[in-house]
C-alpha cells in the first residue's frame, strides 16, 4: 500500500493547501484527494511540481507499507 505523507511535508514547509495547489497548478479538491489517500494515481509531472514546490524528494511524500 502506498501512503501519501503530503501533510507532513506541507507542515514542515509551512505551506497551506491553497498555496501548494496554486504553485503546482492543480485544484484544491485534487490536492485534497491526494492528501486523503483517495487518489488512484498521480502523474509524474504533478509529483515533480509538488517536489519542486516543497523542495523535497518523492520518497519524502510517498511511502510503501505492506498490507
Amino acid at each position: 500500500m502506498i501512503i501519501v505523507n503530503l501533510d507532513v511535508m506541507m507542515a514542515k514547509r509551512k505551506i497551506s493547501s491553497g498555496e501548494l495547489a496554486a504553485k503546482v497548478g492543480i485544484t484544491q479538491a485534487n490536492l485534497s484527494i491526494l492528501k486523503n489517500q483517495k487518489a488512484k494515481a498521480v502523474r509524474f509531472s504533478t509529483l515533480n511540481d509538488i517536489c519542486k514546490a516543497l523542495d523535497c524528494q518523492p520518497g519524502d511524500i510517498l511511502e510503501f507499507r505492506e498490507d
